[in-house]
């Protein structure tokens, strides 16, 4: 395996690819003059970068330390590059694959703070506490390890009905084949099992009822069914609640109201074989000015019981990472960006995404004898216009006394209903989202 990717960016006559351990170089870690200076991008440029990545100029060293504290905090990372650095709009686009798989479109209101959090370069200029966070972040790459399942998070969903339903998948062991085993749906909805799951059952009210038991009401089949319980979790995203419980005080519907999810993009291309991207020599590339930021090899994991491509002649998945595009204006808040991007994401055609998708690949692979019209054997495009949840930022959102914040507000149990999700922690992780359930099943058993 190698830590190398490929950093793409358009020059004169298409993609121009610089291979390097671009995360750690960005640090000031390795030959990042020679990889800068490969980049597409006028001299002066790449001059303000190499000077930027090896924090020899402090860029705020007329101000204070508090006057410090107080910029990092309330400017955005872009007007410190443009305004401080001096880098051209054109150029500051390489620091943001990263930040926007993390906060989609909104990712130009991160603040300067928050870009050194993701890893961009600047604090490495500013005295022992640069060092400091340059030498963490270092040991941090160096020692970081991820479970990757074949199928994502499902595998976390598929082990929770196994261990609540055995009778699901009775000859599943667990862990080491879950990702490739079977369930038997029809086991899963049965009255004499303790624990039942029924799908394909939206939802489309909640409410208490006089003798304290909540009334779910939801259509199955086309038929209006309803389900009458001592306890109920919701579970859906925090948008959705003010709409299906409007019991809710008007106050709580407000802070549900708040967060905007992230729209993103995440597209898996199946291709004839994996010669043209094994030629590459790395397992991602990094394409700040194409509409998929991100391009990458699924990780080669066992987990699960799955059975990765076992060399390029085999076929092979393309991941491609992506976001709305929009430009933002001036004066428009995360939020306000992460709503109009939404829309965009709503109105792409697939063909327009396809065509996205077979121009990009072919810009990246084609020197490597990569035919889009011949090698791409299947397209999936996932649309998420409601993605990750809301984080909040710096600039645009007020930081809340404790238990102030919308989510927490939003979160609040009402009467037997509880609210479990990864909105109500204001964090788009699993870990979120299982504290979150953990919180609602207590709240509900106290």
């Amino acid at each position: 395996t190698t830590t190398d990717s490929l950093m793409a960016l358009h020059g004169p006559n298409g993609h121009v690819k610089v291979r390097g351990q671009w995360i750690k170089m960005m640090m000031g870690i390795g030959d990042y003059q020679s990889a800068v200076r490969d980049l597409p991008l006028p001299t002066p440029d790449q001059d303000k970068l190499i000077e930027l990545i090896s924090g020899d100029v402090d860029y705020l060293d007329d101000l204070s330390l508090g006057e410090k504290s107080a910029y990092i905090e309330s400017t955005t990372y872009a007007e410190f590059l443009t305004e401080r650095v001096g880098l051209s709009e054109d150029s500051i686009s390489i620091f943001y694959p990263f930040p926007k798989l993390m906060f989609g479109p909104a990712a130009s209101r991160l603040s300067v703070l928050e870009a050194f959090y993701l890893g961009n370069p600047g604090i490495q200029s500013m005295g022992w506490l640069g060092e400091l966070a340059s030498q963490l972040a270092a040991g941090m790459l160096d020692g970081l390890q991820t479970l990757y399942f074949p199928d994502g998070n499902a595998s976390v969903a598929r082990l929770l009905v196994h261990k609540l339903i055995p009778a699901v998948a009775p000859d599943t062991q667990g862990f080491d084949d879950i990702a490739t085993s079977r369930f038997d749906y029809d086991a899963l909805d049965v009255e004499q099992h303790p624990v039942r799951l029924r799908l394909n059952s939206t939802v489309v009210g909640v409410r208490e009822t006089a003798d304290e038991t909540v009334t779910i009401d939801y259509v199955r089949g086309g038929d209006a069914v309803s389900v009458t319980g001592k306890h109920c979790v919701l579970a859906c995203y925090n948008g959705a609640i003010p709409h299906l419980c409007p019991q809710l005080p008007e106050a709580q519907k407000e802070a549900l109201r708040y967060g905007v999810k992230v729209p993103l993009v995440m597209t898996n291309v199946l291709v004839e074989n994996g010669h043209a991207f094994s030629k590459l020599g790395v397992g991602a590339v990094t394409c700040p000015d194409d509409p998929y930021v991100v391009v990458s090899v699924p990780p080669a994991t066992t987990t699960g019981g799955h059975q990765p491509p076992s060399g390029p002649d085999d076929p092979m998945v393309i991941f491609m990472l992506g976001v709305p595009s929009i430009k933002p204006v001036e004066g428009e808040t995360s939020r306000e960006i992460l709503l109009r991007s939404r829309h965009k994401v709503y109105a792409t055609t697939f063909d327009t995404y396809e065509q996205e998708i077979r121009d990009q690949l072919q810009g990246l692979l084609g020197e490597h004898g990569f035919n889009h019209e011949t090698d791409i054997r299947a397209i999936t495009v996932n649309r998420w216009p409601h993605g990750y949840a809301y984080e909040y930022q710096g600039i645009d959102d007020p930081l809340w006394d404790e238990g102030q914040a919308p989510h927490e507000l939003g979160r609040a149990q009402f009467g037997k209903i509880s609210i479990a999700n990864s909105d109500s922690e204001a964090r788009a992780y699993l870990d979120a989202a299982i504290d979150a359930g953990w919180r609602a099943v207590a709240e509900q058993t106290a």
